[in-house]
């Protein structure tokens, strides 16, 4: 495939440049999330990041002038904010509001270890069966008629960005409720959110409807009232709630884990810069898109390169919103910009990259020529504990 022109800077020439090359991947129209893509961003929400108030707000969500969340999980998802930058500018913040941020940190950095150690087998119950209403569902796993239903499934789609609250309300509602493959909900929300990932989707699934815990999350009424005081005086059902009450569905039987999750070696990769050296192009991955990208900053020289991956955005039909934010990011960075398969674009180069800690990197990484791999920059570096447990995990500091 040959080189595609440069992404241009400004959101209509990006929005433009989607349609013309990427708009066939998508599985939706091609439009802008109100989050932007981009190190300029990226940068200033976390130099004007205010803590106060974190803790008390972070799950609130209707009106959205109520929330307290950062939204800077989609540049963090991209490592145009590293999570010990992240970390780092938390220091000021309340003790209490700092505590509650950093534990969400960590639960980001908790999704990279196991993903890196257990890979595809996230994408299977972890140590329970999904668990089976005791009633069948009669309606869609997610109601347009219920308003809490109805305004979040609205803005997952239109702007591509979520609260943590309304992430457990649809993991809940759509699995432990209705019943439905948590494994289908969680790839519509991926599809559709900019800090999508394997690694923190699904495990905010597992989490929420017990596969990973043996404990389901219970989305009912009591939390839209507490957290979005006057959504439910909207509702058309709001006097015959059908999730009045607390669901009744508990966890499945237990399942054999996948081997790695109680102990084992993860993929962290180097401690320190690897290989012969003598790289002639820096190839840059979706995972570490930031202008501080370690092997991007070592070799300022060299072109840089980032493929989409054509034969798996395909496959994974994200939205535009999600390939607009990427459009924007790589306009900034100035890269040189490649549509095909990874392996094909890149044959040939001697390549310098930051090694990232998901499984399609190892698989594509074998098959070219890496000369130097620079280190990840992990925020807890990737030890041989178990990770059954987020709390137990994050106690141990490894």
């Amino acid at each position: 495939m040959p080189l595609l022109p440069p992404p241009p800077p400004e959101r209509d020439g990006a929005l433009a440049w989607v349609r013309d090359h990427l708009g066939h991947l998508a599985c939706d129209d091609v439009t802008a999330s109100s989050v932007r893509g981009g190190q300029a961003a990226a940068d200033t929400a976390l130099a004007t990041l205010d803590l106060t108030g974190y803790a008390a707000r972070r799950n609130e969500v209707w009106p959205p002038t109520r929330r307290g969340a950062t939204r800077l999980s989609p540049y963090i998802r991209h490592g145009l904010l590293p999570l010990p930058a992240v970390w780092a500018a938390a220091a000021g913040a309340p003790p209490r509001d700092r505590a509650k941020f950093r534990d969400e940190l960590l639960w980001q950095e908790y999704a990279r270890h196991l993903y890196a150690r257990v890979g595809a087998a996230t994408a299977h119950p972890l140590r329970f069966e999904a668990p089976v209403p005791a009633k069948p569902w009669p309606r869609e796993p997610w109601p347009q008629e219920m308003a809490c239903m109805a305004a979040t499934t609205q803005e997952l789609h239109t702007d591509g960005w979520l609260v943590n609250q309304t992430r457990m309300w649809l993991a809940s509602q759509y699995a432990v409720r209705a019943g439905a493959d948590w494994r289908e909900g969680a790839a519509e929300m991926y599809r559709h959110l900019l800090d999508g990932s394997p690694a923190a989707n699904r495990l905010g699934w597992q989490w929420a409807v017990g596969t990973g815990t043996g404990k389901v999350y219970g989305f009912s009424r009591w939390q839209v009232e507490k957290r979005a005081p006057g959504l439910c005086g909207t509702c058309a059902l709001r006097r015959a709630c059908p999730v009045q009450d607390w669901p009744d569905a508990e966890a499945g039987p237990r399942v054999e884990p996948p081997a790695g999750l109680a102990g084992g070696v993860s993929d962290a990769g180097p401690e320190a810069p690897q290989g012969p050296g003598a790289p002639d192009t820096v190839w840059l991955t979706a995972e570490s898109l930031g202008d501080t990208d370690p092997a991007l900053a070592a070799h300022p020289g060299l072109p840089a390169v980032f493929v989409l991956d054509e034969p798996l955005l395909a496959r994974l039909r994200l939205s535009g919103k999600r390939l607009v934010f990427l459009a924007e990011t790589l306009a900034e960075l100035g890269v040189d910009v490649h549509l095909g398969d990874p392996v094909e674009e890149l044959r040939g180069r001697r390549l310098a990259v930051t090694h990232a800690p998901v499984p399609g990197f190892a698989r594509r990484a074998a098959r070219l020529d890496v000369v130097v791999r620079h280190p990840w920059p992990w925020l807890r570096r990737p030890g041989t504990g178990s990770l059954r447990s987020f709390s137990a995990w994050s106690r141990s500091g490894r």
